[in-house]
C-alpha cells in the first residue's frame, strides 16, 4: 500500500483534510482536479491519499510525478489564499529607488521614496528613460539592469523569490492604446477578472466597476456593450476603473492620460483614493502639478526631482480654469454649435 503524501508549507495541512472539509475551507480547490481531467476524490478521502492511490499509467499520461502532483496542489492552494486575502504578501508601506547612472555612465545622484496615496509625475522627451525607470521598479532591480539602480521595499532589499514571482507584480500599466480582442461583453470581461481575484460579491463589484467607468468616460456604455466596440476613451475608462477596484498591484503607471478622452483628474484621484502609488508619464501641466513631485528624465537617467511649489499650485488653479473654458468649446463642437456663441472670457 502506498503511503499518503504530505507537502511542505502552510497549505500542507489542507492536503490531508477529507475532501468535504477541504471544500468548506477552500471552495475553489475542486477546480484543480477538473483542470487536470481528474474526478474529485470521495468526500471522506483526502487529496494526499487520493494522489497516492492514482494509477501510475494515469500519472504518465499527465506527465507528472506523484510528488510533483502534491506540490502543484499545495502551490495552487497558496495562490488561492493570496488572491482571496486581496494582497500580494505583506502590505507595501514604501518603495525606494536608489539612483544609478544615465546612458553616459554619469551617476544620477538622486534617491526616490514613494508611499501609497502619492502622485509622482514622470516628465521628459521620448527616449529619455521613463520606461526603463518603470521596468526597474517592476523587476525590483538590484544593480543588475542597464541603469544600475536598486529598489528597496519598505527600506530593505526584497528576497530573491519575490523578484520573479508572477503573482506579486508591483506595477499595473495603463498604456495609451487599450485594444480588446476577446469576444466578450463589458460585464463578462469584468466578471471574469473579479472571479479570478476570488471576489466574494462578484455581481456587486462588477456593477461598481462599470458604473465608475461610465463616470470617467465621455460617452456612456452599457454592461452588454462588446468590449471590442468600445472607443479609445471608453476602453481607458474601463481599465482605470478595473485597475482601481480589482488590481492588487500597489503601483499604477498611466501613460499620457490627457489623450484618453476621459475625466483625467478624477481618474487619477480614483486611484489615489484606493491607496495606489500613481506614476504619470505626462505632458499635461495640470496633471504634472497634481503630484507633490515630478521626476525629470534626461539621457536615460533622472536629471532632477522637483517638488511642486505653492506658486505652481496656484498656477494649476489658473490652468484648470483655462481648461474648463477649452472644455466648453470642445463640447460645443461635439454638439454642433457655433464657436462664436461660446463666451471664453
Amino acid at each position: 500500500m502506498r503511503r499518503p503524501l504530505s507537502g511542505n508549507g502552510p497549505e500542507s495541512r489542507l492536503l490531508t483534510l477529507p475532501l468535504i472539509e477541504l471544500l468548506r475551507q477552500a471552495p475553489c480547490a475542486g477546480e484543480f482536479f477538473s483542470s487536470l481531467g481528474l474526478e474529485l476524490p470521495p468526500e471522506t478521502v483526502s487529496p494526499a491519499v487520493y494522489f497516492a492511490a492514482l494509477d501510475s499509467k494515469l500519472l504518465e499520461e499527465l506527465a507528472l510525478e506523484r510528488e510533483q502532483l502534491a506540490e502543484q496542489f499545495t502551490t495552487y492552494l497558496a495562490l488561492l489564499t493570496t488572491l482571496q486575502t486581496g494582497r500580494n504578501g505583506s502590505r507595501l508601506e514604501s518603495i525606494t529607488i536608489l539612483g544609478g547612472n544615465d546612458k553616459s555612465g554619469r551617476p544620477e545622484g538622486f534617491d526616490l521614496t514613494m508611499r501609497p496615496g502619492e502622485i509622482v509625475s514622470l516628465v521628459g522627451p521620448t527616449g529619455s528613460g521613463k520606461s526603463r525607470f518603470l521596468a526597474d521598479i517592476e523587476w525590483l532591480a538590484q544593480g543588475d539592469s542597464p541603469t544600475g539602480r536598486r529598489v528597496l521595499i519598505d527600506g530593505t532589499a526584497p528576497e530573491p523569490g519575490r523578484r520573479f514571482a508572477i503573482d506579486q507584480k508591483l506595477v499595473a500599466q495603463l498604456s495609451q492604446n487599450m485594444n480588446f480582442v476577446m469576444d466578450l461583453s463589458v460585464e463578462e470581461f469584468v466578471t471574469m477578472h473579479a472571479e479570478s481575484r476570488m471576489i466574494d460579491d462578484i455581481a456587486g463589484v462588477t456593477g461598481s466597476v462599470i458604473a465608475l467607468a461610465n463616470e470617467l468616460a465621455g460617452e456612456q456604455f452599457s454592461p452588454q456593450t462588446p468590449v471590442t466596440s468600445l472607443s479609445g476613451g471608453q476602453s481607458r475608462a474601463l481599465m482605470i476603473a478595473d485597475t482601481s477596484c480589482l488590481s492588487n498591484s500597489p503601483i499604477v503607471l498611466i501613460d499620457e492620460i490627457e489623450n484618453a478622452g476621459i475625466d483625467r483628474k478624477r481618474a487619477v484621484r480614483t486611484l489615489v483614493d484606493r491607496r495606489k502609488i500613481v506614476l504619470m508619464a505626462t505632458h499635461d501641466p495640470i496633471l504634472a502639478l497634481m503630484g507633490e513631485r515630478r521626476v525629470v528624465f534626461r539621457n536615460g537617467g533622472i536629471g532632477a526631482i522637483i517638488t511642486t511649489s505653492d506658486a505652481e499650485r496656484a498656477n494649476r488653479v489658473r490652468f484648470e480654469e483655462m481648461d474648463a473654458k477649452l472644455g466648453a468649446v470642445r463640447n460645443a463642437l461635439r454638439n454642433g454649435e457655433f464657436i462664436e456663441k461660446i463666451h471664453c472670457r
